[in-house]
């Protein structure tokens, strides 16, 4: 087994340190995730550097915005082929991992990667983020809510930070340019019960990535109207 040097660098970087087990679950996961990707969408970047980079030490880029040795509990929204949920699970085992995702197919290869790389205290959801947001058992629950998911910040937050427990964060990984999206979704982070402490910019090394880490408080519990019914936070957006 030969890891990404780039990947390793960029470990360094983030002040991760990770044992041989873990970058042997590393690997496994990329195997799996080649394997799957034949017969199902889950990801346009294949080539092996590239998935360490950009999926995996992407996904641990957390790191430049919150001390995940602080964090017991992790849901990951529209988690898809498990990023950021899984590589964080994998660098921090003693996190207490849920992977969300609306597409069943997908949930079979996360459950697939969970046992073949015998990860414990990590559960997947089959569904929808609004409606597990109404269950108690879900409910501000979670000390870190994250989402890689492409969505504009305001409908993202909605269905989000529900799922964030008081004094909590909701922590989207987003692109570079951030600032109108910030601006249009203040009203909705400020309605849902949240606060914008900061944005962590930075781009990752030897990429083209450029990201924003939003870094949304809980500061009050969310009314229960939120959110709203499938469709309508992406048509209405709580601007």
């Amino acid at each position: 087994m030969v890891i990404s040097p780039k990947f390793l660098n960029m470990m360094t970087q983030l002040n991760i340190s990770l044992s041989e087990k873990q970058l042997e679950q590393f690997d496994k996961y990329y195997q799996l995730l080649v394997e799957w990707n034949k017969v199902m969408n889950l990801t346009g970047i294949t080539e092996y550097d590239e998935v360490f980079c950009k999926h995996f030490a992407d996904s641990l880029s957390i790191t430049k915005a919150n001390d995940m040795k602080e964090i017991e509990s992790v849901i990951d929204i529209g988690t898809g082929a498990g990023f950021p949920g899984l590589p964080l699970k994998i660098a921090f085992p003693h996190l207490k991992v849920t992977l969300l995702d609306s597409l069943n197919k997908r949930i079979k290869f996360l459950n697939t990667v969970i046992n073949e790389l015998e990860l414990e205290d990590i559960t997947t959801i089959h569904g929808r983020a609004e409606d597990f947001a109404r269950n108690e058992e879900y409910r501000e629950q979670y000390d870190m809510v994250v989402s890689r998911a492409v969505a504009n910040l305001a409908v993202l937050s909605e269905y989000c930070i529900p799922y964030v427990k008081m004094d909590g964060y909701f922590i989207p990984y987003k692109s570079g340019e951030i600032e109108d999206e910030l601006n249009e979704s203040k009203k909705a982070i400020k309605i849902l019960g949240g606060k914008t402490q900061k944005v962590v910019q930075f781009e990752l090394p030897d990429t083209d990535i450029a990201r924003s880490l939003v870094i949304i408080k809980k500061e009050k519990s969310t009314g229960m109207k939120y959110p709203r019914k499938s469709g309508i936070p992406s048509r209405k957006p709580l601007h």
